[in-house]
């Protein structure tokens, strides 16, 4: 880790390369992030995949799970230059094979590869800064890259619409890879010096890279027949795909994540599962915003798309303020609030779908989870690196992302399942909605608690 410049800040200009390159980096993502998922109704009609809708983005998560398991070893043992550059070129290749696909199956195909490179980049990047900023600057690195994602929510998908239907789905697609390849070319130059930081070459062995491949394919495996049989049931969940599932996620999964991850024990085990408990609330929960929006109360998508950008900016602002300095309340604590604050956006939802709360009342409420998303992942994220030793920041990373993804993949596809189950051909799913955000819900007070056992004394 470099000394600590009191005077310094992320555009100091020692790091100012670095901090345009993350910044342009996490922008260009983001904005492809939500041009997708704005497009992609047009593109699987157009290649006749409607039927196969939810693998466009199932398949992109699960893939991810390799990405960030290999990522971790990868960036220990060589440092996080290679593995980034790789994870662009993953990323970027994924999209022009979509981008150009005549099938849906081809489509597919693309939207792994860029889960894959999307994976590899998040681990390289908490590398990167691990590497490149000193422990009072991470905070504020960590505020930038979230931040990153404001002017995307806002923009891309009206420009995303605006694209799918004047011009091409494709064009969705196919004009942000160009683009990808920009940023590295500076970070590429800094990640070289050799004050960028020092890592353990001999952290993780070829053979243990091919062993975390391996737990890596057979960890994405796992959970991508979960979530395929939590949700592909008719109408109750595949048990024989789900069974599987939990057992290739139950046999690899301990040996990916720091020990006692699965008791919570204190420290860095505690921090994963808050991970996975935060991301399951919010990620869970915003899945079907929209959808009860648009089928209960008859908005249309562009206004119920205006609720998850107002949680974008949320989760903005929640992460800016904990990247200042002088804040009275301690990084735990920090975190243990998020985790509450995200619990009760999602018990708030609740009586939105029972009692017919006005509508205008759910754009204030989303911002609300984002605001604790913004402190909570934030935390999480800076802690991580203050709980690693050096040369661990890989592994730990990449146990963290683990926790994200899973985390994601759980809570969606348990609503999944409950909403499929429960789903009234006839339009009334009100109450199926109040079970799902009240669930969810109960698992944010359950971040906000496993939080306060990160503290290690």
């Amino acid at each position: 880790m470099p000394p600590e410049n009191p005077r310094a800040s992320p555009l100091s200009a020692q790091y100012r390369a670095v901090t345009i390159g993350l910044i342009t980096l996490i922008t260009l993502v983001a904005f492809e992030a939500l041009a997708v998922a704005t497009a992609m109704p047009v593109a699987a009609r157009s290649l006749g995949g409607l039927r196969f809708y939810g693998l466009a983005f199932s398949l992109f998560l699960t893939t991810s799970l390799l990405g960030i398991v290999v990522g971790g070893g990868w960036c220990d043992r060589m440092g996080a230059r290679a593995p980034l550059m790789a994870s662009l070129v993953l990323f970027a290749g994924g999209l022009l094979l979509s981008g150009s696909a005549h099938s849906f199956g081809m489509m597919l195909v693309g939207r792994a590869i860029s889960g894959a490179g999307g994976g590899l980049e998040i681990v390289a990047l908490f590398v990167v800064i691990a590497m490149v900023y000193p422990e009072g600057l991470q905070p504020r690195v960590f505020a930038a890259v979230s931040a990153a994602w404001v002017l995307p929510s806002v923009i891309g998908p009206p420009v995303a619409g605006f694209l799918a239907q004047q011009v091409s789905w494709r064009a969705v697609f196919l004009a942000v890879p160009p683009l990808v390849l920009v940023p590295p070319l500076t970070l590429w130059r800094r990640l070289a010096r050799p004050d960028a930081g020092v890592v353990d070459a001999g952290a993780v062995d070829v053979g243990g890279l091919v062993g975390l491949t391996m737990r890596g394919l057979a960890l994405a495996t796992g959970a991508g027949l979960l979530q395929w049989g939590l949700q592909g049931g008719r109408p109750w969940p595949d048990l024989a795909a789900v069974g599987a599932g939990l057992v290739l996620v139950a046999v690899t999964l301990p040996r990916l994540l720091p020990a006692g991850t699965l008791r919570a024990a204190r420290g860095m085990p505690s921090l994963v599962v808050v991970r996975a408990l935060l991301t399951s609330t919010y990620f869970g929960t915003e899945t079907f915003v929209p959808l009860m929006l648009i089928e209960e109360r008859r908005l249309s998508p562009t206004m119920a798309g205006l609720t998850l950008t107002a949680g974008a900016v949320g989760w903005a602002a929640g992460s800016w303020l904990q990247g200042r300095p002088g804040l009275p309340a301690g990084r735990i604590t920090l975190l243990a609030a998020g985790g509450f604050v995200v619990a009760l956006s999602a018990l708030l939802l609740v009586p939105v779908a029972l009692a017919g709360v006005p509508v205008w009342m759910v754009p204030p409420v989303w911002a609300l989870g984002g605001l604790g998303m913004g402190l909570g992942m934030s935390s999480t994220s800076v802690l991580t690196l203050r709980l690693s030793e050096p040369g661990e920041e890989g592994r730990n990373s990449s146990g963290l992302q683990i926790g994200d993804a899973l985390g994601s993949v759980i809570g969606i596809g348990v609503a999944g399942a409950v909403f499929a189950a429960l789903h009234d051909p006839g339009g009334n799913d009100a109450a199926v909605f109040a079970l799902i955000w009240g669930g969810l819900g109960l698992l944010g007070l359950a971040s906000g608690a496993v939080a306060l056992r990160v503290r290690t004394t």
